[in-house]
Order: C-alpha cells, then sequence, then structure tokens
C-alpha cells in the first residue's frame, strides 16, 4: 500500500494504493494511521500517478469518467451499490431509492444509504451523485459543502 496526497479546490485528498489498484480516495486521511502496510513499491505508485493524474483533470472540468482501476474492499451488497454508483452519468443525480429500485430491492433505500456512506472511493465512485428522493442534497463523508461543490462543478462542465 502506498498514498499520495492532492490538492483541489475543495481540500485536500489523499489517494491510497495496494499492487491491485485504488483502494480509497479521501478527504479524512490522518497520516497518524500510516503503518507498516504502507510501502513504496511500483505497482501501488502507477496505480497512485494515474489516480492524481485523472482526479487533476476532473477538477479543471477536462475529465467526465475515470479510468484507473480501483479496488475497494467491501461486502457483496456494497459492492453492487458502489457499481451502480459508478453508473451514474456524469451531471446527473439519482435518489437513493432509484440506486435501490436497480437492484431490484425497492425496500433497500435505507441499506443503499448505507452503503453509499461506506464507499470509500470518493469522485470517482460518484456517492456525491445520490440525493434525498424529494430532490435535496442529503449526507455526504466529505461534507454537505463538498458534495453542493462537486455537483456544481459538473454542471458547469456538462
Amino acid at each position: 500500500m502506498n498514498f499520495i496526497s492532492l490538492h483541489t479546490p475543495i481540500g485536500e485528498l489523499t489517494i491510497i494504493a495496494s499492487n491491485q489498484g485504488v483502494t480509497e480516495v479521501t478527504f479524512d486521511f490522518e497520516a497518524s494511521k500510516v503503518t507498516d502496510n504502507f510501502v513504496n513499491n511500483p505497482t501501488s505508485q502507477r496505480h497512485l500517478q494515474q489516480a492524481k493524474q485523472e482526479l487533476e483533470e476532473y477538477f479543471t472540468g477536462k475529465r467526465k469518467h475515470f479510468t484507473f482501476t480501483l479496488a475497494a474492499k467491501g461486502t457483496e451488497f456494497q459492492n453492487k451499490v458502489w457499481q451502480q454508483l459508478s453508473d451514474i452519468p456524469y451531471g446527473i443525480v439519482q435518489s437513493y431509492s432509484d440506486i435501490a429500485l436497480k437492484l431490484n430491492n425497492p425496500k433497500g433505500v435505507r441499506a443503499v444509504g448505507m452503503a453509499n456512506g461506506k464507499n470509500p472511493i470518493a469522485i470517482a465512485v460518484p456517492c456525491h451523485r445520490v440525493i434525498g428522493k424529494n430532490g435535496t442534497l442529503t449526507g455526504y463523508a466529505g461534507g454537505l459543502n463538498r458534495k453542493a461543490w462537486l455537483l456544481q462543478h459538473e454542471q458547469k462542465h456538462r
């Protein structure tokens, strides 16, 4: 595992990668949590550099889709939700109930919300594109101000 920081218009992002791909993109990285699991290796460095470049392009309005390798760890249900999030087009929002319906689980709105909140790869797995059924901005691990900024950014560059 290895990590790199990226300064963005909405704060510092930390990108964490293993040999398999990017495991996290987070606003709330604590350097004090760095352990011996973090070692510099060429494979994770390639994943980090690609993710950093693509995120930089996103913040300048030049990238609407990410191609870096994802390696998030989650339950089977979380992975299904995260895949649905990845399928939400740039600049478009969907509700938690929309995602639940796509998973053939219309009563699973809360479970979708919980999985959405556990998404470890901010921006590239666009949980910021999920809003309340009534159109309101609801929880975002990075904070509602960041969620609003990301949605406005995507509208501006659509």
